[in-house]
């Protein structure tokens, strides 16, 4: 898939306010600081899309960024774009803020997951860099409670040595089998030297495919 646009569209403060849900949606989330914004901006080949902020808790609304993207990986193609939504949601980590806006968060989060009716798919950013942490580890057995369809990308591969990255990865994925029979996919990633980024492109290739597949938007 070649991205052939991606622009910020709006920021919304509860998913009532969102656009039109009239194409595929995937949503992005993780703790605070995992490098969300960045790898947005690697996927989307724009280092300005998404802010990026040293200040963890900098994302507080639902953004939205229109896609228009083409099937294969050839650019001078001459075929009818698809138009799909990339969302960067609030980190679930979230910073050090009252409890009536970390509430206000958890509650818009919340809504948004389980009522966005166009919502393909969530990747829930983990950082490669730990090993398992139970924030991650509750919000993904959330998501499994209200059917939340999912995939997992481990961030910033390229800030640890392999062999500790490939055992974080493994320990998160062991950790997960005490609670779950079928594991969703997963994808390593390095915004640097643009690891995982052909895979989650295809991966996001194939559910448009299925989606217009089966007459929506």
């Amino acid at each position: 898939m070649v991205i052939k646009s991606a622009e910020y569209l709006i920021s919304s403060p509860e998913f009532t306010k969102c656009p039109l849900p009239d194409r595929p949606e995937y949503a992005f989330i993780g703790r605070s600081n995992v490098g969300k914004s960045s790898l947005i901006n690697m996927l989307c080949n724009s280092e300005k899309l998404a802010k990026t902020s040293g200040s963890p808790g900098k994302t507080q609304l639902i953004n939205h960024f229109a896609i228009a993207s083409i099937e294969g990986d050839d650019p001078a193609a001459n075929k009818k774009p698809w138009a799909w939504y990339i969302v960067d949601l609030p980190g679930y980590g979230f910073a050090k803020v009252s409890q009536t806006s970390r509430r206000r968060w958890e509650q818009m989060i919340e809504n948004y997951l389980r009522k966005r009716e166009n919502l393909v798919h969530v990747f829930v950013l983990i950082d490669s860099r730990h090993e398992p942490q139970k924030i991650d580890l509750d919000f993904i057995n959330q998501l499994g409670v209200w059917q939340v369809p999912f995939n997992l990308i481990f961030t910033k591969s390229d800030k640890e040595n392999q062999r500790t990255v490939a055992a974080n990865v493994k320990a998160f994925l062991d950790a997960m089998r005490k609670s779950w029979q079928f594991l969703p996919q997963h994808f390593i990633t390095s915004v640097i030297k643009k690891h995982g980024k052909d895979k989650i492109l295809a991966f996001i290739e194939s559910s448009n495919t299925q989606y217009y597949k089966e007459g929506n938007g």
